[in-house]
């Protein structure tokens, strides 16, 4: 009993050892990369949110992916588009500083309500929809969710199509317990993140350089929070079980102008699965030579131009 207790104790020490590393890489990170914009709380939690542009202009909304936050916007799309457009950058529910009171709000059409009802208190009508990866899916969620009242889609390298396995990068993330999820969040994820993140990123944007900047421009340094680790895990595991059906949906319920665009060696999601099966569903297809996922922060001018033809689509 005696070296079971003093198993016991190491254990608890260690425990505490990177609950205690946790907070003060949480703190670095915000720190680094604190809230820049306003927040509105809706229904389920509260949205982080940037508005910049002419406000009578035509309204474009900039959603993130996995793991991500606004901030993967930063590299000159959204200083490009809100020359023209009313620019909305939002953190998804849950990640970077929007919260959600439930995990059970990862699911697509949870999100979708969010967003809308953040849409709705601002005024934002007959958005154009820019979508990259996890976020074009829900961009497509809210498009077939209210019909009509999308006025056009970018999708940016998007997850539009159910996956038996999600990418070798995001694997650690899926965890199907609420509990084990905090766990791990509030104790290993982040001390393993800041370990591993150059690793991290580099496989992300394969087979092109992530900049120099990206932990702290790019927001990735918001990943060794964490809330980012539980969010990430609990969308990973929500937006799985939302795929299937929503793709059963495209046939009957997908009536809105625009396209999709990818990165050729995209090596997350391939352009093939993703993005050319869409065309059948009435969205256009386009492709940039030699680019992996991350165009928004590799080939921003060549995105916004993207967005702007897509907006053209809309009437």
């Amino acid at each position: 009993m005696f070296y079971v207790a003093i198993l016991v104790l190491i254990a608890l020490a260690d425990v505490a050892v990177f609950w205690i590393w946790t907070r003060l890489l949480a703190a670095t990170a915000e720190k680094t990369a604190p809230e820049i914009g306003s927040v509105i709380a809706v229904e389920g939690g509260d949205i982080h949110y940037t508005d910049a542009g002419p406000r009578e202009a035509r309204v474009v909304v900039l959603i993130h992916g996995l793991a991500g936050n606004m901030r993967n916007f930063h590299y000159g799309m959204i200083e490009d588009l809100s020359q023209e457009f009313r620019v909305i950058t939002i953190d998804r529910p849950g990640s970077g500083y929007s919260t959600r009171q439930s995990d059970d709000l990862a699911s697509l059409s949870a999100q979708s309500a969010m967003v809308w009802a953040f849409l709705d208190k601002i005024g934002a009508e007959r958005p154009v929809l820019v979508g990259h990866s996890l976020g074009g899916a829900l961009s497509l969620a809210m498009a077939m969710d209210r019909k009509g009242e999308v006025g056009a889609l970018a999708l940016v390298a998007p997850l539009t199509a159910a996956m038996s396995e999600p990418p070798p990068v995001f694997k650690p993330l899926r965890i199907a317990s609420p509990a084990i999820r905090r766990f791990i969040g509030h104790t290993l994820a982040a001390p393993i993140a800041r370990m591993t993140s150059k690793t991290v990123v580099r496989e992300v944007f394969a087979p092109e350089e992530p900049p120099a900047d990206f932990m702290s421009r790019g927001g990735g340094i918001l990943g060794m929070r964490p809330k980012a680790f539980i969010t990430a895990s609990a969308d990973l595991i929500g937006v799985h079980a939302s795929m299937a059906e929503q793709g059963a949906r495209y046939a009957s319920d997908l009536d809105v102008p625009g396209g999709i665009l990818f990165g050729t060696d995209d090596n997350l999601l391939a352009p093939d699965v993703h993005g050319r099966p869409m065309e059948k569903f009435g969205l256009g297809y386009e492709t940039l030579p030699g680019r992996g996922h991350m165009i928004p922060v590799t080939a921003p001018e060549a995105c916004s131009d993207f967005v702007r033809r897509m907006a053209s689509l809309s009437g």
